[in-house]
């Protein structure tokens, strides 16, 4: 052990003086240094007066103190009165002697001095001061387990950390190092002390992990206290090393998923069931606290569930405090479920599929609501199946026996497949407005068709006696036919009143574009009435569309989906030995079409339409008979100059126009709409049709 710095200073200015002790009288008699000795001799023979005259304790501590100086004065006057060094080097010999007084002095010396420790010399501790710290009893034979004591042994080893002692142990079965420790504070009555993980895992000898040392509050309980004064400690290395090496389903879910960064906060695995004919595995999950709404993170969900969120393959759902993750083995989104007769006839409810979500429910749509007849509406980019999609509305239409009409503003090949299974099929703005024309007029036809019991009612199909057949009016690529210079004001007019009113009379619209942006030409009428009365589908939007095409459909900005991803098609491996060969990358499948979202309820649902092959005989999937209107309506239709060939030009005056002119304008009013004919060009009111027709014009422009 290393004596202090204060004691090696001391011990060092010994040996310097001890020769200067031993010459000084003998090379200069009258020097200084002669002097300074004697003085410093007679302050310590003082000093060693005082000590002796004084009535405090430690009177012979003192006097050790002042001895130094006083033999130093001694040996200097002893080496004045011997001639030269004296006889066989007296002068030398005292002054070594003084030094190897002073070495051995010192340690008893610096006992005197206040706030330090005493050293060789030095008193024993008094027992009182020892048993000034608590010493940590043991706990008295209380009959515990052998496990028991052999853990107290190895707490009482470790100083029993946080001033506490082992109350009872118990292992855990099948763990032969796990074990849980009841703790209790050494002094009864007070809260255990500081205890840290590390002071627990050093007394048994263990790795301070995550996850292998857990500290629990201690729980009153009959015949046992409870509070800050007890402690339960679970070690479980051998529990944590199972875990990290190969964990249970819940582990996993609770390491990954679960945590507060993970992909569902909060959430608790529940359990996993297999379809293995579908090829789908599905996860039940739920949150800890029922209250707390799931917020997920599709991307590190499908991570966690050792997936590529580009691959389509997981989805979840949410009901509530309740959780559905589905892992597909192949992404639904990319496969191909054909339309058949079956799912596309519509149920006793009016209910048909029309494709299946990506948890294996079928999606379904609807011929009619509570309300009466459905609207549609059908939005897609190009090439997104925007025309499959509406194939499948009007076979349904078909198997339900209404009558359809179909107008698309640009000929392809699906819609004129599609229209010979039709009661009316055209193409173009114009036939578009004449459509739209008659689908106004027949709603006040039906109006007043008398049913079997001799009243006019609302359409209803649970009602008997209807003198007509519902009817759906589909109206393809509308928003490029409403932004018709000539035509456009006059469709969207009547689309809108057909919107509002139609339901009662058996009579709905179906309206397919590229967009339901008020923005883009929907009216915000015409949106909110087809959205209220019909099941949306949107498929293959663009992400930066999301928010505004979803808030455009009465979606909350919380409930708007994370867009699908670009391919449904599994990366293809071996990129990096393509790389160093050179070789290009194979094409993306980047055929999605047929794939969006239905928005039956307030939560958009991801959806798969079904697949109605056009290169193949689709007439089985239509009803045998093409129906159409009644004898009375079409008399009546006439009757209004409505029903016609409507694929032939303008007539003279159909559109509002002078007979002269070869250019038709639209007119306005219930049948029209948009720009008036000039003031200067109008004709003098000569006629009562003349009379209605101004009256119109002014009242809706």
């Amino acid at each position: 052990m290393s004596s202090p710095r204060p004691v090696v200073l001391e011990r060092l200015a010994y040996t310097l003086a001890a020769p200067v002790l031993a010459a000084a009288p003998n090379l200069a008699p009258d020097a200084a240094v002669n002097t300074v000795v004697v003085l410093a001799g007679a302050a310590g023979a003082v000093g060693s007066y005082v000590a002796v005259k004084s009535d405090e304790p430690g009177t012979g501590r003192r006097l050790l103190r002042w001895s130094p100086l006083t033999i130093a004065a001694a040996v200097d006057v002893a080496a004045h009165h011997t001639t030269g060094w004296g006889p066989f080097g007296l002068d030398a010999w005292l002054a070594a002697g003084w030094l190897a007084a002073g070495w051995t002095v010192l340690p008893f010396s610096r006992l005197t001095r206040r706030r330090h420790r005493p050293a060789l010399a030095a008193p024993l501790p008094q027992p009182v001061e020892a048993a000034a710290a608590p010493v940590p009893q043991p706990v008295a034979d209380d009959g515990a387990s052998t496990f028991t004591r052999q853990v107290r042994q190895l707490w009482e080893r470790a100083g029993n950390p946080g001033r506490t002692i082992v109350v009872k142990a118990i292992p855990h079965d099948g763990m032969p190092h796990d074990l849980s420790v009841l703790l209790r504070a050494t002094e009864e009555g007070r809260p255990i002390g500081t205890l840290t993980t590390q002071a627990v895992a050093a007394a048994f000898g263990i790795t301070d992990a995550p996850g292998t040392i857990h500290f629990a509050p201690v729980e009153q309980q009959p015949g046992r206290e409870g509070g800050p004064g007890w402690l339960e400690v679970h070690l479980t290395p051998d529990a944590a090393l199972r875990r990290r090496t190969a964990p249970t389903p819940a582990q996993k879910w609770a390491d990954s998923i679960g945590q507060d960064r993970g992909a569902i906060p909060g959430s608790v695995y529940v359990d996993t069931v297999r379809d293995d004919q579908r090829g789908v595995t599905f996860v039940l999950a739920r949150m800890d606290d029922p209250h707390r709404e799931p917020r997920i993170n599709p991307a590190a969900l499908a991570a966690a569930m050792g997936a590529a969120y580009d691959d389509g393959r997981v989805f979840a759902t949410v009901d509530g405090s309740d959780i559905l993750v589905a892992v597909w083995d192949g992404s639904p989104l990319a496969a191909v479920y054909p339309a058949t007769r079956d799912l596309l006839t519509p149920d006793a409810e009016g209910r048909w599929v029309c494709g299946y979500l990506t948890n294996g429910q079928p999606g379904r749509q609807r011929v009619y609501t509570d309300r009466g007849a459905a609207h549609g509406l059908i939005t897609a980019p190009s090439g997104g199946g925007k025309t499959q999609l509406m194939g499948l509305f009007v076979a349904a239409d078909s198997l339900f026996g209404k009558v359809v009409w179909l107008a698309t503003e640009a000929p392809d090949e699906k819609t004129t497949a599609l229209g010979r299974h039709c009661d009316r099929y055209g193409v173009g703005a114009l036939y578009m407005v004449r459509m739209s024309r008659a689908l106004v007029a027949l709603m006040e036809i039906r109006g007043e068709m008398v049913w079997d019991d001799g009243e006019c009612h609302d359409w209803d199909p649970a009602r008997p006696g209807c003198p007509y057949r519902p009817l759906s009016a589909y109206l393809d690529e509308f928003l490029s036919a409403a932004r018709d210079e000539t035509y456009g004001a006059e469709l969207m007019t009547n689309t809108e009143t057909v919107s509002v009113k139609g339901r009662k009379y058996g009579v709905g619209e179906a309206v397919a574009g590229q967009s339901v942006y008020v923005q883009d030409g929907f009216t915000q009428l015409l949106c909110e009435n087809l959205r209220e009365n019909c099941i949306p589908i949107v498929l293959k939007v663009a992400p930066k569309k999301m928010l505004d095409m979803f808030k455009s459909l009465g979606v909350a900005p919380e409930d708007v989906p994370a867009p699908l991803p670009r391919s449904f098609s599994p990366a293809e491996t071996g990129r990096i030995e393509r790389i160093m060969a050179g070789q290009p990358e194979p094409p993306a499948n980047g055929n999605t079409g047929g794939a969006g979202w239905i928005i039956e309820g307030k939560h958009p649902e991801v959806l798969r339409t079904l697949f109605m092959d056009f290169g193949a005989p689709i007439d089985h999937l239509f009803a045998d008979t093409v129906h159409g209107l009644t004898d009375h309506e079409i008399r009546e239709l006439k009757a209004r100059d409505l029903w016609f060939d409507w694929t032939e030009p303008p007539r003279p005056g159909e559109f509002g126009d002078d007979e002269g002119e070869d250019s038709p304008r639209p007119r306005s009013g219930g049948n029209g709409g948009g720009r008036r004919t000039p003031a200067a060009r109008r004709e003098p009111v000569v006629t009562a049709r003349q009379a209605l027709d101004t009256i119109k014009q002014l009242t809706n422009n």
